[in-house]
This record gives C-alpha cells, structure tokens and sequence, in this order.
C-alpha cells in the first residue's frame, strides 16, 4: 500500500488526523461530491439539511475537503446535519447510541439517526427546503447506511422535501452474492429483499427503493442522484478514507461482507486489534495465528477482551469476489459447544434460518451456494433496472 496521507479541514474535523489515514485518491474516478457544477446551484438560496459522516470529502488531485466545507465555501445554507451510526465524525463503537450535539465551531445542529430517533421526525424537516445525502456505502445489506437511506427517503417523502444524492463508488459492487433476505428477519440490519451483497451504489439503490416501491405505502420520494464519473461496477476502488472505525482499509471492506456473519457467534473478527475484519480467531481454536482483543478506536468493550484468541490471518487473502462461507463453516467445525454457535440473531445477519441450520447438518459451500436459487438470479434482473454504471 501506498504511504497514506493526510489532508486539512477547516471545518471542525480535525479527527481526520491519525484515526482516519487518508490513502492515495483515485484520479480516474470521480465521485458525486465532486461535481459540484451540477448540484450546488440546486442548494443556492435554500434551506439545507444534510446527510453525511467523515468519509463524506470533496477530492481534488492535491487534497480533500470535507463535504460542510464545501459547501459554506459556497455560501450554502446549511440549516442541519444529520447523523449515521458511528456518528458525523465516525467515531463511534459498533451499535453505539449516538447523542443530538451542537457543533461548537459552526453551530450547526448535529442530528443523530442512531439514537433515540432513526428517522427523521417531522419538526426536523419543516424548516428544510431540501436535504443533501452523503454516505459512504461497503456493499453489504447489514452495513446500516442502506436502512437510514430507506428512512431518510421516507421521511422526505412524507413531508415533500426533494433529496439531493451525492453518488459514491460501491468498493464490493463488482460481484452479488448471498441468500436473499426473508420477511421474517427483516429489521435494522436488513430492510429489503436484497441477497447480503447486493452490487448497488446508494445512489442504484435509492432508484431502486423508489422504483420497487419500498417505501410506506409505496410513497415516493423526489429524488435526484449525482452520479459518480469514470466508473464502472468492475473498477477497483479503494477507500480513500475508512467509512467506520473498524473498517480501515480495503482487504478489512472486501472481507467484511463475509466476515461480518461471525458478528453473531463466539469467535471474534478481530475488533480490538488493528486488524479489524482481517481474519478471525478464538481461544479455543488451533492456529500459527494469534491475536488478543483490548479496547481500542471502534471497540470499547471488544468480544474477548484480554483472551489469546487463534485462528487464521486473512490480512494478505486474495481479493474475493463472492461470499465466502468457508471460514464459518471451517470455525463451526473446529468450535467444541455447536449448540451455542450460531446466537438466535445470527438470522438477523443471514436472513434466514437456512444458512445456519445447513451448516449444522454439514451441507457443503457449494450445496448451500445452489440453495439461494432461484432467488439471488431474479434479484439479479431487478438490478438490472437500476444500474446507472456499466456491469
């Protein structure tokens, strides 16, 4: 990897500092933010609220700016700012409750949509004119930016507010993958009928969620995507800043949609490491690798804190371009309590009782892989309709 770099914010963001190393940009590849010619003249004179975290930046070939930057530099009205999980300034541990703030630089309002609200109330929006989306998305169904997308549209669309997307590449969008969701395990961690990977930009699946008629009642929300340039579903893409704490750098983003399915079982994916989503272990496990958990950036109270955890180090693993299911079932194997494996909210990760039940009974990858037919093929050509990027 490239020597990372760091870039300024006037903004009150100098967290982008040694928490979030910033890698080398991609000069082929622009994202939405960028194309400031085609959105800042819809934001001039309106009242703006706007989504967005710390990997919400503003590239040029020489630095970054983040988004807020931008935008006051242009002397737009930025009225609020609405927070994801892990916070504006992704900080925040996994799952963690984010509090309402006021930004002492600015004095802007910080909203947070991971805390007691999820989705913005009405009295959040009735000063807006208009609300500007800014997420970095991993690809995954579980990553919860796709849900506050939902809620946001939704919440838009009640109350007549146009969104703006700021389209950013998809870093695992060059394959689909996984058993599609079921309605019985539909929650926070899943919204939609999508397989785990689903091969979408936020700004496919905002046309998406509007075109499958996804929100409440079928409601549409006014929506406008700026599209990423120079950029296709088989363009590798590395992050250029990490979108969450324990994603920090791009083996830990292609790994995480297969790894992130240990989340709901005893073995650890290493959260209180500086390989987070880089391999897997556990202490009652055999392996050359070792790894010990102890609280750090992302992971206050990380799974086996202070235990010598053993396993296998995926840190240098080829790039994958499915879901691997071997080291579940590999991990299941070899962990002695397989009653107590799989906890009963694995589901809410899988999205469906299958996957665990056909590993209990020894089903093999490729038997389990021909299950989420016919499925995953006919999620597939719905994608279809909504690309607004080659294949």
């Amino acid at each position: 990897m490239s020597p990372f770099r760091f870039f300024k914010n006037t903004f009150l963001l100098g967290f982008l500092t040694a928490q979030f190393a910033i890698m080398p940009l991609h000069a082929q590849v622009q994202v939405g933010a960028q194309d400031i010619n085609n959105y800042i003249p819809l934001l001039k004179g309106k009242k703006v609220a706007v989504v967005a975290h710390a990997a919400s930046q503003v590239y040029t070939t020489k630095n970054a700016v983040h988004l807020i930057d931008s935008l006051r530099s242009h002397h737009i009205n930025i009225v609020s700012i609405f927070a994801p999980e892990h916070g504006f300034r992704s900080r925040e541990d996994n799952g963690a409750l984010i509090r309402d703030e006021i930004d002492s630089l600015t004095q802007i309002p910080i909203i947070s949509l991971h805390g007691k609200n999820r989705k913005p109330r009405p009295e959040h929006l009735a000063e807006i004119d208009i609300l500007l989306f800014d997420l970095q998305d991993v690809g995954a169904r579980f990553y919860t930016y796709l849900s506050t997308l939902h809620l946001v549209m939704e919440a838009c669309a009640e109350n007549n507010i146009p969104m703006i997307l700021l389209d950013r590449p998809n870093p695992n969008g060059h394959y689909v993958d996984g058993p599609v969701m079921e309605d019985a395990y539909k929650g926070y961690l899943g919204k939609h009928n999508i397989p785990i990977v689903h091969g979408l930009t936020l700004g496919e699946f905002a046309k998406m969620i509007n075109g499958e008629g996804w929100l409440v009642n079928g409601i549409q929300c006014e929506l406008t995507v700026i599209k990423n340039q120079a950029y296709t579903h088989q363009t590798q893409y590395d992050l250029p800043l990490r979108p969450s704490p324990n994603l920090p750098n791009s083996q830990a983003v292609n790994l995480y949609p297969s790894l992130c399915l240990f989340e709901q079982t005893p073995v650890s994916i290493g959260r209180g490491t500086e390989k987070q989503f880089q391999g897997y272990g556990h202490p009652l496990f055999r392996g050359d690798y070792s790894f010990i958990p102890r609280p750090n950036f992302g992971a206050k109270k990380p799974k086996l804190e202070g235990e010598k955890c053993l396993g296998e180090d995926l840190s240098n693993h080829p790039k994958i371009n499915r879901l691997e299911l071997k080291w579940l079932i590999k991990a299941y194997a070899a962990y002695p309590d397989k009653e107590n494996f799989f906890s009963p909210q694995f589901v809410k990760l899988s999205g469906t009782k299958s996957l665990e039940e056909q590993i209990q009974k020894g089903w093999s990858e490729k038997a389990i892989r021909k299950s989420w037919e016919p499925q995953l093929s006919a999620f597939k050509k719905t994608r279809e309709k909504y690309l607004l990027y080659p294949n």
